[in-house]
């Protein structure tokens, strides 16, 4: 499942292998109650990290569908605030999620997580999961109630993954159908966020946004693959790698192609507001970088080489959506002024 971790669209391995390796339960006693919300952020939901990818990710969504629209305003302060509070809380609700879906199997392989080992209880997040979605569906009723809709079917979507589609043995079994149905729900997110701009605009759907909405599911894929990448030292019993399904070489050959496909989508997504070259420029550059990181990898299959994959998909997250929303707009707002 997508962990923002658009969706784990980003998560931080924030113990030390050595720790995971040896820790129990009770080597890993609760903190206390003025901490322990803190230290669940920093081990699950990094507020800091995950902030700034959603915001990218968000005002970029609302940013690329003002410019289909042909307009050269900036959409409304209000559209891009719905767009990143909703999101937020989206891809906490999804971790929350994988909380309760994993429980089980965390409690038997993965005792020093803190929902096993007892920092938070699973009701506590179950509240802020209900809160979360009170929020956003307020939010919704706000801006344009015809979001409510949109919103609704991606709670269903979200429903669905958190129960494995009522079918946990046969797609647990299947790390590619897992990993495609898990990120679907990146594309309806991404186009729920854009939708605070263009039907806020009492617009249609703007034509070309298909492109947009593909780059957000092979995005998610590049973000999955690469936080399951992993030095053969840093590999658990029990916790299903794509390293260790694949291997080191087909694992981060496909990384690297799912990196391409994005690119790909990103640059077709480009034509459509008129930013091509720097789009094509800053990725091509940075697949250079990617393909030299696989190749490191390799040769060094050691923690800091895996974790760097992780890391940059990250950067390339934050470039990908900042070049394709914010930073066109901005550009096409400041030549509007001269």
């Amino acid at each position: 499942m997508p962990k923002l971790h658009y969706a784990e669209l980003w998560r931080a391995r924030a113990i030390p292998t050595s720790t995971r390796k040896h820790a129990t339960v009770t080597s890993l006693a609760p903190a206390p109650a003025a901490n322990r919300w803190w230290i669940y952020q920093r081990e699950r939901f990094p507020l800091l990290a995950h902030g700034v990818l959603i915001a990218a990710f968000s005002a970029s969504a609302v940013s690329f569908s003002g410019l289909l629209r042909g307009g050269h305003q900036v959409p409304q302060l209000a559209s891009y605030l719905v767009a990143f509070v909703s999101s937020f809380l989206l891809f906490l609700q999804l971790r929350i999620a994988d909380e309760f879906k994993d429980f089980d199997e965390d409690l038997r392989h993965r005792p020093y997580r803190p929902v096993p080992r007892g920092l938070v209880k699973l009701r506590e997040l179950a509240v802020i999961g209900v809160v979360g979605a009170i929020v956003q569906l307020a939010l919704a009723l706000w801006l344009a109630p015809g979001l409510a809709l949109l919103l609704f079917l991606t709670w269903a979507y979200l429903a669905l993954m958190t129960r494995e589609f009522f079918a946990r043995e046969w797609i647990c079994a299947r790390p590619i159908t897992y990993l495609w149905t898990h990120m679907l729900i990146l594309p309806l997110a991404d186009f729920y966020a854009t939708a605070c701009d263009w039907l806020r605009a009492g617009s249609a759907t703007p034509a070309g946004l298909f492109w947009f909405v593909a780059l957000s599911f092979c995005n998610g894929v590049t973000l999955e693959l690469g936080r399951k990448i992993r030095a053969p030292g840093d590999e658990e019993d029990g916790v299903r790698t794509y390293s260790r399904l694949w291997g080191r070489k087909h694992a981060s050959l496909a990384w690297l192609a799912a990196l391409i496909v994005t690119a790909a989508c990103a640059i077709f997504a480009s034509v459509k507001i008129n930013f091509t070259g720097p789009v094509a420029t800053a990725l091509l550059m940075l697949l250079g970088v990617a393909a030299l990181l696989v190749h490191r990898y390799l040769n060094e299959p050691v923690t800091r080489r895996a974790r760097m994959l992780e890391h940059f998909s990250g950067v390339w997250t934050l470039v990908l959506y900042l070049m394709l929303g914010v930073v066109p707009l901005l550009c096409k707002t400041m030549e509007v002024h001269q």
